[in-house]
């Protein structure tokens, strides 16, 4: 009885997905990428916040097919080895699993070094990295590509659940009242390079020369303009055009030496121009690898119908110039053609209807998609249901369970959010 096959029952197979946050309330983008394996995976995928404990032992229990740990928990490396060993302390158990275990980095360029020891460590088969194929072996450098497999994908994506919501209908096109809308959180950093910059080179240009034509603009690098959640979306239904540039950089910080170099000079030199930081922090590195890569953002303005004003760049090889954006030169040479483009509003209509066609329409770039591309390429097609009836009511409860206390964790991280500050000037005092 206990080990009878159930014909015609299909074996949900059982998904692990390791993360590390305390961000509350999540910006959209974040939610979405977070939850797209709950919401897409037709499997039991059990959800594990690192943030603050380690691996229970109880989560053991699990035969789990596949362990997938998120990008949230491996951006921890940006707070550099100490901490990011610390979290794979953590989560140290997992290392002996034989599951199939992946992972999904984003933020490649910086401590490139400590993601190539996690590899190694806890012997990840299935790397699925945002960055261009060619540009692979640099970052990774001490990972035999021979026993680790690599797979590109996006670093975000549209939720179909969600498009219902967020895409305006066509009439909505000129009932717009903001021109040029645009949000980037803060001013970069200089040891992200000069790419780094056209973020908020972009919107100081704009928000200069728009207004003296006529134009009605938006445009905040604030973090206290910062908008989160269904708003986003809202606000980008509010804009007939938006700015924007690729994402990433063009230089491998392997260990952090050159973002330890750069603060510490500016430290000493707090009014050091770039050129001055990179001729001492990096010479001669900055471009030397291309990692750049089309950000959700741009995907989202394609779903809100809202036309993207984009410097030059592959965005991927999904969206093109003159067909579904209007391209801006990296050297803002052709600034002013592009301005009276948007004052005579003339080609909005046609390169928004075409982005969305080619990029919402299609469904290729939704999470449920990028759900089925991991799953694909990770596991094999599930088996029929086999297993003890115990096994499987333990699966069950350890799975409740787990989402109890995830649910009582969001709890947590919603009442003590608004303290954050409160906090922070303590420890600062």
């Amino acid at each position: 009885m206990d080990d009878m096959k159930m014909p015609g029952a299909r074996r949900k197979r059982k998904i692990l997905l390791v993360t590390a946050y305390a961000e509350y309330p999540m910006r959209a983008a974040s939610s979405e990428h977070l939850y797209a394996f709950r919401r897409y995976a037709e499997d039991d995928v059990y959800y594990l916040n690192l943030v603050l404990k380690s691996v229970p032992r109880y989560v053991l229990k699990i035969d789990f097919d596949l362990i997938v740990f998120h990008t949230f928990f491996l951006t921890n490396h940006w707070r550099g080895p100490d901490h990011f060993r610390k979290m794979l302390k953590r989560a140290a158990i997992l290392k002996d699993s034989r599951a199939i275990k992946v992972m999904l980095p984003q933020d490649e360029f910086i401590y490139s070094d400590l993601l190539s020891d996690f590899i190694n460590e806890f012997k990840i088969d299935i790397v699925f990295s945002v960055a261009p194929p060619d540009t692979w072996r640099a970052i990774y450098r001490k990972v035999d590509f021979n026993r680790v497999r690599f797979s590109r994908v996006l670093s975000g994506y549209l939720d179909e659940k969600k498009l219902g919501q967020i895409v305006p209908s066509e009439q909505s096109l000129n009932n717009r009242s903001i021109d040029i809308g645009y949000r980037t959180a803060g001013k970069p950093f200089y040891w992200f390079g000069r790419h780094g910059f056209l973020k908020q080179t972009i919107a100081d240009i704009f928000r200069q020369r728009a207004p003296s034509m006529g134009l009605a603009t938006d445009i905040s690098t604030e973090q206290k303009d910062a908008i989160r959640g269904q708003e986003w979306y809202h606000f980008l239904a509010m804009c007939k055009y938006t700015i924007g540039v690729e994402s990433g950089t063009g230089l491998i910080d392997f260990n952090g030496s050159i973002r330890e170099c750069t603060d510490q000079y500016l430290r000493k030199h707090p009014c050091a121009k770039m050129e001055e930081v990179e001729a001492v922090c990096f010479p001669g590195m900055d471009g030397s690898v291309p990692l750049y890569a089309i950000s959700p953002r741009h995907l989202e303005c394609c779903a809100t119908r809202t036309c993207q004003i984009l410097t030059e760049g592959d965005y991927n090889g999904i969206l093109q110039p003159g067909v579904h954006y209007l391209s801006l030169k990296k050297d803002f040479s052709n600034l002013d053609d592009v301005l009276h483009e948007v004052v005579l509003d003339r080609k909005r209509s046609q390169l928004v209807k075409r982005a969305f066609e080619d990029v919402v329409a299609s469904g290729q770039y939704t999470y449920k998609k990028f759900v089925d591309t991991i799953m694909e390429q990770s596991l094999a097609a599930p088996s029929p249901e086999v297993g003890s009836r115990y096994r499987r009511f333990l699966a069950q409860a350890i799975y409740a369970w787990m989402y109890a206390v995830e649910a009582w964790e969001h709890l947590m991280m919603r009442v003590f959010s608004p303290l954050k500050p409160f906090f922070r000037k303590i420890m600062r005092a």
